[in-house]
């Protein structure tokens, strides 16, 4: 798991019982059918917009204090806890083509008992680096 960075996050209740959320240090605003959703969404759309700032090559926004952050009326303000690296590895998925050499003979062996290479790389890499499945 990567290093965890704690994100405000301003919430406004909806007649319908949803919730409108805004993120100020990334300046976007999403919405959730409750509370639960509605936080589970605003750490998706931060930890989204996070890789695509790492991607472009731009800073992420340091996370504002939750005190210098305005509310008004009816709004909430808290706190949403986002892994950037952690949300990479989660959905990050595409695959990487990758040349390797075995000997022969084993090979040999591996496609007689109809070894899936692939696989088999995949799950000696997790199992090395202690990486659990994802």
């Amino acid at each position: 798991m990567g290093k965890k960075t704690v994100y405000p996050v301003v919430l406004t209740p909806e007649k319908d019982g949803g919730f409108c959320v805004h993120v100020p240090d990334f300046d976007c605003d999403t919405q959730g059918n409750d509370l639960a959703d509605a936080l589970f969404m605003a750490e998706d759309a931060i930890s989204m917009m996070g890789l695509c700032k790492q991607d472009d090559n731009e800073p992420l926004p340091k996370p504002s204090n939750i005190n210098s952050i305005k509310a008004k009326g009816n709004e909430m303000k808290t706190l949403v806890t986002v892994d950037f690296d952690d949300y990479r590895r989660r959905h990050e998925n595409r695959g990487v083509r990758k040349t390797l050499y075995v000997p022969s003979w084993l090979n040999a062996q591996a496609e007689d008992a109809g070894v899936n290479f692939s696989a088999t790389l995949q799950e000696a890499l997790k199992a090395k680096l202690g990486v659990e499945a994802v």
